[in-house]
């Protein structure tokens, strides 16, 4: 997995790249992520690797279902990895991007994991204070989980505070012995 992540990374910088300069971040992003659900298909993936199907043929596919996002630059993109072998690599590079890009906009995405669903209140509290810490608009992706009896995970992408009861029990035990 990492190699492809290794292998997938160059291409993701220079689809940014072209994108970023262009000012089109969201389009590419919409583009990506229904390129990566093509190539996830397991029919899509026997027709990539079929050497009855021709490389024009594949990008002609993946273009149809694209539709209107599609673009000179994304159809080259197609191009240029179907040459190289590389169009299973989409999937990594729509993720790659994705981080670029919320790099690139200082945002960043939350998961909070709490006992009890959030209030609205709660939920701009901890998104005011999670923009405050990292210096970033914040995006929360809110979940229950009953078993932390309660308070909340919040992991933001290094940064993991446990702050539930369950944490705080599991702390006490180590502490005492």
């Amino acid at each position: 997995m990492a190699e492809a992540i290794t292998i997938a990374r160059p291409y993701a910088n220079a689809v940014f790249s072209i994108a970023n300069e262009k000012g089109e971040l969201k389009t590419w992003s919409d583009l990506l992520a229904v390129f990566a659900q093509c190539v996830a298909d397991p029919k899509m993936q026997s027709i990539i690797s079929s050497p009855a199907v021709s490389d024009e043929q594949v990008i002609t596919l993946i273009a149809d279902i694209a539709g209107e996002l599609m673009s000179v630059d994304a159809r080259s993109t197609l191009a240029l990895l179907a040459e190289n072998n590389r169009l299973q690599l989409l999937g990594d590079i729509a993720v790659i991007f994705e981080e670029l890009r919320a790099e690139a906009e200082q945002v960043i995405t939350a998961d909070v994991t709490t006992a009890q669903k959030l209030t609205v209140a709660q939920t701009e509290s901890i998104s005011d204070a999670l923009k405050k810490r990292l210096g970033r608009d914040v995006t929360l992706n809110t979940t229950v989980d009953e078993s932390l009896l309660g308070g909340a995970i919040i992991r933001a992408g290094d940064l993991v505070i446990d702050g539930s009861a369950l944490g705080k029990l599991n702390r006490l035990a180590n502490a005492i012995t």
